[in-house]
């Protein structure tokens, strides 16, 4: 087992470029501009975390509250280098974000996923169990909206409620 260890904290301006290439390395997550990285480090920076490790960023959420439900935290993007799968750091960085935000209170999360993203799915039922609370589907995003026909619709995950 390794004794390395993951260092989650506030993302800041700085990490953009390696946000953006841990995202870029992914090969399945939406590849945003730079400049959205940069953005969500200064502006949504309560909502979001990374993960170090080794002075490297493995991990990144990025999130939102909600503008009409400030309660309900989406989250955009879950991404975690291939160095440190199966480790259970995508569960451990929701679980941070959803305790880091206990002082404004999230009551829901939202997630949109690929129908046949199974691994995002079972990511986000095994952090419901954990919360010991629901998880709810709905369809959020057709296929016929996203351009060029190649994109599966998205679906909606709201789990919740939080306590």
């Amino acid at each position: 087992m390794s004794t390395q260890q993951f260092y989650l904290r506030v993302p800041v301006e700085e990490d953009g470029i390696g946000i953006w290439e841990l995202v870029k390395s992914t090969k399945v997550l939406d590849l945003n501009s730079p400049y959205s990285y940069l953005m969500l480090c200064k502006y949504f920076s309560d909502t979001c975390v990374v993960t170090e490790m080794d002075n490297k960023i493995v991990g990144f959420i990025s999130g939102f509250r909600s503008p009409a439900d400030p309660t309900v935290l989406f989250i955009w993007q879950v991404a975690v280098d291939k160095s440190t799968l199966r480790r259970g750091l995508g569960l451990t960085m929701l679980k941070h974000l959803v305790k880091r935000n206990s002082n404004n209170p999230v009551h829901y999360l939202e997630i949109t996923v690929n129908p046949s993203n199974e691994a995002a799915y079972k990511l986000y039922r095994k952090l419901a169990l954990e919360l010991d609370t629901s998880i709810e589907e709905i369809e959020c995003f057709p296929s016929h909206l996203f351009p060029g026909g190649q994109h599966e619709k998205e679906i909606l995950l709201r789990i919740g409620p939080l306590q």
